[in-house]
């Protein structure tokens, strides 16, 4: 044999060896998530008074989901229906747990980041994380091989509105110094103005320099970002740059940290291994106003499971694997991520009960995919507010907080909320969106069957005045 055809024949053998091992290897995982966004807060999903390029983009190339929900319709329990693949109140985890809080996840829950960890991923948290800020609940001890960021949410300090006429003194027994950690250590005790300025930076150039590092092997990235989270803050880069004020230009810096990451997996030629799922933790806090976004055509927002608290914008993105330019109108959820990740790495899930499902069908775009769920359970706190199945939606009988139409505040300082209730109400979300008008008394049947699917999970988590068999309990100090 010549040299030149030797030289051929193991040129075609390294291709086809480096194409086999590409082959096999999972895909990576990289979820984002935005704090307090709303609904109608990016282009895709309605936002014109500022631009989101990189958002569009990924958009054009991936898939819309219009439908997609969180568990509750705030901070921590929302994180951890996302990490756990479990309703929230499964797992012991109510409202947004604060630095005075005693608990946290619970060891025993397997996480999202453990998941790709029995195939032998590396995996990185750069934001907030809110599942417990004692070191027994940092990211690192649940599955994450680093951490920076924020342990719980950028307003827990003692800057808040609500205690700037105090004394420091006064201010420090009810919030304590934000602190920021890198790792398990505290790297910065005193978060000030200046650092929160960096945070969405700093998280972004974190998660490009884990990319550049990890890019020969398989990795799950979460970037649980702290913005939009009131207080507002954004680097001199972005600083006046939008129409819409200092929320735009927050949201813009959003954006741009998207594109960051999706451009470092295009450089390194990543795009085609790597599934990346944009969303949010829960809606805009209305009463901020002008510091809180949109949930567009959506009823209520935060603190409320209307579908403007509990219903997020969504893009899924995975070249040659998403569809391109496509949208999925068919519910789905932020506890179907677990499954759906565990099933395409070929990892094994949880031996404990989780609640999502595998919908990976949804993501493909699969001609004639329907939802694995019979139904979603929607609690706040303790309590079952709705069912939404299909495309109807049955609320139970419930108190919430409400704007009723009046105007939030301005420049950080929040309008006080004022108090609804709704009673038993079923609505029929492809006609009317907002929520609007009860058709109950036209559709019988269907509240009779939802009515009898809450029954049942109300046995498993229970509701108010209720203990459900099925509950574990949130980890303790």
């Amino acid at each position: 044999m010549s040299f030149s055809c030797l030289r051929c024949l193991l040129l075609f053998c390294a291709i086809f060896s480096v194409s086999a091992v590409k082959a096999d290897r999972p895909p990576n995982v990289v979820v984002i998530f935005i704090d307090d966004m709303g609904y109608a807060d990016i282009a895709p999903f309605g936002a014109t008074s500022y631009e989101t390029p990189h958002l569009n983009r990924m958009a054009k190339e991936g898939r819309i989901f219009t439908d997609f929900y969180v568990t509750q319709a705030v901070c921590s329990a929302s994180r951890a229906g996302l990490m756990t693949g479990c309703y929230n109140v499964r797992v012991g985890i109510m409202g947004a747990l604060g630095p005075k809080s005693d608990i946290g996840l619970h060891e025993d829950e397997v996480t999202l980041a453990e998941i790709c960890k029995q195939k032998d991923y590396t995996t990185a948290c750069y934001g907030k994380w809110h599942l417990g800020h004692h070191r027994k609940f940092l990211p690192m001890q649940h599955g994450f091989d680093d951490y920076f960021g924020l342990p719980y949410s950028n307003d827990m300090w003692p800057y808040h509105p609500g205690v700037l006429h105090l004394s420091m003194e006064e201010r420090l027994r009810k919030w304590p110094h934000l602190p920021l950690i890198d790792g398990n250590e505290v790297v910065n005790d005193e978060v000030d103005d200046e650092a929160q300025e960096q945070l969405t930076t700093a998280y972004t150039e974190a998660a490009v320099e884990f990319i550049e590092d990890n890019k020969d092997a398989p990795f799950f990235l979460y970037v649980p970002h702290s913005m939009v989270h009131v207080p507002l803050y954004v680097s001199e880069k972005f600083k006046g740059k939008s129409k819409a004020g200092l929320f735009g230009d927050v949201m813009m810096e959003v954006d741009w940290s998207v594109g960051q990451i999706l451009d470092s997996l295009r450089k390194n030629k990543l795009e085609n291994d790597t599934l990346v799922i944009f969303t949010a933790d829960n809606g805009p806090w209305l009463s901020y106003g002008d510091h809180a976004g949109s949930a567009g055509p959506l009823r209520e927002g935060k603190g409320t499971m209307f579908d403007g608290g509990c219903r997020e914008s969504c893009v899924m993105w995975w070249p040659g694997k998403i569809p391109a330019g496509t949208t999925c109108s068919v519910p789905a959820m932020t506890i179907d991520i677990l499954p759906t990740v565990a099933g395409l790495i070929g990892a094994k899930l949880p031996d404990h009960k989780i609640d999502g499902r595998d919908i990976w069908p949804l993501m493909a775009g699969e001609d004639g995919a329907e939802s694995p769920h019979e139904a979603y359970f929607m609690y706040y706190g303790k309590q079952l507010q709705a069912v939404r199945s299909g495309k109807w939606k049955l609320h139970f009988p419930h108190g919430y907080r409400t704007m009723a139409g009046k105007p939030g505040g301005r420049e950080g300082i929040p309008a006080d909320y004022s108090q609804a209730k709704i009673g038993k109400e079923l609505f029929d979300l492809d006609a009317d969106i907002g929520e609007t008008t009860d058709v109950a008394s036209k559709h019988p049947e269907i509240v009779e069957r939802l009515s009898a699917l809450a029954d049942a999970m109300r046995k498993d988590l229970g509701d108010n005045g209720v203990e459900g068999s099925g509950l574990r309990p949130a980890g303790k100090r």
